[in-house]
Parts: structure tokens; sequence; C-alpha cells
């Protein structure tokens, strides 16, 4: 059901966790009713906010098709295929397409560098394989490979590879990547970080992938569109809200997990799902927490009672 280019804001879901591997199935549709009810226009599954990498295959499977089944194709359903295993990145597609997710989103494989050549053959194969449209991911900071232009502008002829998502920060390789993407009306280009989108619409992109619109997902929608109206007014003001929801709650926690630790913690917070993170990270420390709580409520948050 994906309308191609795809538009709008797509939170990075959280994936709720009840333990090791074990999804909080009720704390999913919480949190999926949460996001759909702030008028969210899609919803990513498996990404680095929902900790994909971290996840166990049969746990990854059982996500996509609980969300799947949960979201009831009321907006598009994107799941991140990323692994070091072409096998199971193909295998994880395929199990998208059979429960009925709309796309699959796909970064670099990580552990071994790539040559550039290296990546084009990678992604042109998948591509031509999986069974859903397949986005790019470009994510400098944990991939050890990063898309280069021309690899992009060689990709971009691929008939099946129908967006990018960039969370590199760099606006001008940003504004190259849209003006090299109008080859191509079908095809989407979003933003990664979040305090970065409303600058991206202006300049011409699709939307962003945001993860605070896990938590407050109206406020990032009122962004999106009041950058593609071009109510420059209202987005100066949203975007002090949403720099101000960055520092407060991504900064309180131990860099570099912080911002996923204050998400979730913060999502905890506010009674949608326990704070739970799969390992190899922790939770916020309870004196952190404290802190977040204070941030919350100074944002406009009603804590809920543990």
């Amino acid at each position: 059901m994906v309308g191609f280019p795809l538009k709008g804001v797509v939170p990075p879901l959280v994936t709720p966790l009840a333990g090791r591997d074990q999804i909080d199935l009720p704390a999913l549709s919480r949190l999926i009713e949460h996001v759909l009810g702030g008028g969210v226009h899609g919803v990513f599954l498996l990404g680095t906010t929902g900790e994909g990498p971290s996840l166990g295959h049969a746990a990854q499977r059982l996500l996509v098709s609980e969300a799947t089944r949960l979201v009831r194709q009321r907006v598009p359903v994107l799941v991140g295929i990323t692994d070091s295993s072409f096998s199971e990145s193909l295998q994880l597609a395929r199990h998208a397409a059979d429960v009925g997710a709309d796309a699959v989103v796909l970064a670099p494989p990580f552990y071994f560098p790539m040559h550039q050549n290296d990546l084009r053959h990678y992604c042109t194969a998948l591509a031509r394989e999986v069974p859903l449209p397949l986005y790019l991911y470009n994510m400098p900071s944990h991939c050890k490979v990063s898309f280069e232009l021309d690899t992009v502008r060689y990709l971009i002829d691929e008939p099946n590879i129908v967006g990018f998502k960039d969370s590199s920060g760099q606006m001008l390789f940003f504004n190259q990547l849209l003006t090299m993407a109008q080859e191509r009306t079908d095809f989407s280009v979003l933003m990664g970080p979040e305090e970065l989108m409303a600058e991206g619409v202006l300049m011409g992109c699709h939307g962003g992938v945001c993860g605070g619109a896990n938590l407050v997902p109206r406020m990032y929608v009122d962004m999106y569109e009041a950058a593609v109206t071009g109510d420059l007014r209202l987005v100066h003001i949203l975007q002090q809200r949403i720099l101000r929801l960055s520092a407060k709650v991504y900064g309180v926690g131990y860099a570099p997990s912080s911002y996923l630790t204050g998400l979730k913690a913060a999502l905890s917070l506010i009674g949608l799902c326990d704070d739970r993170l799969s390992e190899p990270l922790s939770s916020l420390p309870e004196d952190r927490r404290a802190v977040l709580a204070r941030h919350l409520v100074d944002l406009g948050m009603t804590i809920t009672p543990h």
C-alpha cells in the first residue's frame, strides 16, 4: 500500500521488550496505536531505534508479524533487513512480504569494511532478489561504510530501489542527493536526524524518520506539515520544541547510546513500554531516570506511576 514516493513522518518504531528477545506484545500494541493516533505516515521496524541488529532472528520475525498485523494496513510498514549475512537479509525480506509488510530497508552490512564497488554489487543483488521495494539507509555512525554519491547515482537506476534515508547529518551531501533523486518521480529521500527534518523538507525532501515521533508523534507531524506548506513561523516554533526535547531526553544518559536509552526510558515513564534494552545495551540508572522524569514534566508530559 505504499504510494511512491513515500512522504511524511515515519517513526523508527521502538521494540518493546519483556525480557531477552521477548517482544512485549501488549506494549507493542499500545505504541502502535499511540504513533498512529499522532498522525504518522508509516512505521519503520527493526531500525536503529528498534534495536534491529541486537535482536535474534526469531524475535525479529515475531515483531514484524505482530506489528504488521496490529497496523492493519492503516499506514505503510517498512522493515529493516540489515545483517552481516546476505541470506539472513533475504530471508527476513521474504518473511516481511509473507506477513504483509510494504517495503524493506537496508543499511550497509556491518563488520567487514567494503569498497564502494562491493556495496554497489551487494545492494543491486539484494534489490533484484527481495520481493518488496527496497529503501537504502545511510548510517555512517553505525556502519563502517557510507554510501558515496557516485554509488547512489549508480543505484538510483535500479527500479526496485525506491528511496534513501540519510542519517549522515551532512547537508551538502543531502542536497546533492536531492538533486540527483529528481531523476525519478517515484523515489523518496528521507531525513534521518530529526533535528534536521524541517530544513530537509524545506529543501525538497519527502519527510523524516524521527525517533522522537515514538514519544510525541503529533509534534513531528505538525512540523512536517508546516514545512510542506511553508509556514516558517510555525516551523521555527516547532523546531525549538524539537531541539529542546532532543537535549532533555537524548542528553540524559551516557553517550554514545544516550539517544536510545533516553527515548526508551521516556516511553516507560509515560506508560507506553518498559525501558528494557536488548543487550549489549542497558537501561538508564535510577539517578539518571529521575533526572529524565523531571525533564519530561518540564516538556509538558504526564508521568505514569510505576
